[in-house]
């Protein structure tokens, strides 16, 4: 059985977007806000994901914006959501890592994505090697992992700093195979079902029947990342959930428009086809007030035993956006205070 939700952690992905009026600085202020907001409220992680060649995203450099929100926190766990190795030579991103993880022990997460997280002329400007790195992740993983293994399992190159480090890994993913490693090799496994829902289940029913025990990991452990959009009414978080669909019309259409401000609604904005196409890439999006979300994120977790939430708010105006982590939060603790007293009453 999974948790009552309260009872586990709940975390933040950021990506990090970009304001209509606003500037990249903006940006970077308000995730480092964000994320002391996200702490104060007593979330487990604040992650930060990696986008290259968008002026609608300012999460390029995910190691740097990772070292700045551990400089200005003091105890969540941050860390990438993720780096995207296919982009990376996995020792330098063991020596960044190992280097994060010497300056703030215990504090850090990475996780790893297949993806190039770009178009392709992009990824081969990254790495100047073509398609075929992807083809490569599962070693570039385990090769990742040994440097940051003990000194006496260490060959001849080594990561300074790194070595014995053991920083956490995670497998990112939103499809079958990145499922199948993450079991082959141990590790948490952490869906995307906040833009790709499509093979969420069966994805997580592949990891759990094919999970091999690892030093890492003795037993699955499942993250499924979703849009989050609270607020004090159901009326304002569908207000505010038009930014969201602005963003993942961007995406249907390829245009890179920044976070656009809350519309009173979207008809006339897209067509039928696009707005199918947003619906279907933001299936698992809970919005609205405390009560609301508590009901259907809480049904979510219990029937795919789900261990650990992450949550995305592409919410336009920041004070809305912190009030939103504040409602998801309390409809964690909603949820919990529901469970216990059905669990009493059973008895």
């Amino acid at each position: 059985m999974s948790q009552p939700i309260d009872l586990f952690p709940i975390s933040v992905l950021d990506l990090v977007p970009v304001r209509e009026g606003g500037t990249t600085k903006d940006a970077l202020d308000e995730m480092v806000t964000i994320a002391q907001h996200a702490e104060k409220l007593g979330y487990r992680r604040f992650w930060l994901s990696e986008h290259h060649n968008t002026a609608t995203l300012a999460s390029s450099a995910t190691a740097i914006l990772i070292s700045k929100v551990l400089e200005n926190t003091e105890s969540i766990q941050v860390g990438s959501g993720g780096i995207m190795l296919p982009n990376h030579t996995p020792l330098v991103v063991a020596e960044q890592f190992g280097t994060l993880e010497t300056l703030h022990p215990g504090r850090l997460n990475l996780g790893l994505g297949r993806a190039p997280g770009t178009d392709m002329q992009t990824a081969h400007a990254l790495r100047r090697t073509t398609q075929e790195t992807a083809f490569a992740f599962p070693q570039d993983v385990i090769e990742l992992q040994n440097y940051l293994k003990p000194l006496d399992e260490q060959g001849p190159v080594r990561a300074h700093p790194g070595v014995g480090t053991g920083v956490p890994v995670y497998i990112l993913g939103s499809s079958t195979s990145s499922a199948q490693l993450a079991a082959s090799l141990g590790l948490p496994y952490v869906f995307a079902a906040h833009f790709a829902p499509q093979q969420l289940k069966q994805a997580l029913q592949i990891y759990r029947s094919e999970f091999q025990p690892s030093e890492y990991l003795a037993e699955p452990y499942v993250m499924v990342c979703v849009n989050v959009i609270g607020a004090d009414s159901n009326e304002e978080a569908d207000k505010l959930a038009t930014s969201s669909d602005q963003f993942y019309l961007n995406v249907v259409r390829g245009s890179k428009n920044l976070l656009q401000p809350p519309l009173d609604t979207m008809d006339g904005q897209w067509s039928y086809r696009e707005e199918m196409m947003v619906r279907g890439m933001s299936q698992y999006t809970f919005q609205g007030d405390e009560e609301t979300i508590s009901e259907h994120l809480g049904k979510f977790v219990a029937e795919l035993q789900i261990d650990e939430v992450i949550a995305v708010s592409y919410i336009y105006d920041q004070e809305k956006r912190k009030r939103s982590f504040e409602v998801l939060k309390q409809a964690a603790s909603r949820f919990n205070v529901i469970q216990q007293d059905s669990a009493t009453s059973n008895v």
